[in-house]
């Protein structure tokens, strides 16, 4: 089972979508080991958005995930990083496609609901940024045989 990071950022909390992006997540039949608030740091958003950080635009994105607290949440299943990247859309809102979250919940580049992690092994690294061990939990769901076909579960 791969793992995942998701952070719901300072305008889906504004607006209030914390419930409908979690959802998204669980109808899909992923499973949440790790959720909190937290307000990020200068110092984890230089961390967390250096391959960004000399960018003209990136003073903005630092002010913009500091404006408030965030939600970060870890979630666990197969192939968990492709399929929150699928249930996430593409980075411009704008270009997402319907049945998105940020298709239908965005319109914008920079504020566009979440972040979710782009590979399996960024995925890893940003878990650990993100998330003490104590913070994640492993607990049995109980449908996994309604999720998945023989055999898919082993990979």
């Amino acid at each position: 089972m791969e793992r995942t990071l998701v952070l719901i950022k300072p305008d889906g909390l504004q607006r209030g979508l914390i419930g409908q992006v979690t959802r998204r997540f669980e109808e899909k039949g992923l499973k949440m080991v790790g959720n909190k608030m937290m307000q990020l740091s200068e110092e984890l958003v230089l961390e967390h958005y250096a391959h960004i950080a000399d960018k003209p635009f990136f003073p903005g994105v630092k002010e913009f995930m500091m404006s408030t607290p965030i939600i970060a949440q870890c979630w666990e299943g197969v192939d968990a990083v492709d399929t929150v990247r699928l249930l996430t859309g593409v980075t411009n809102a704008r270009q997402a496609a319907p049945g998105t979250i940020r298709g239908d919940m965005a319109v914008s580049l920079q504020s566009n609901v979440i972040h979710a992690s782009d590979a399996l092994e960024v995925a890893k690294a940003e878990v650990d940024r993100f998330f003490k061990k104590e913070e994640l939990f492993d607990w049995e769901k109980t449908n996994l045989q309604h999720l998945y076909g023989e055999g898919e579960m082993e990979s």
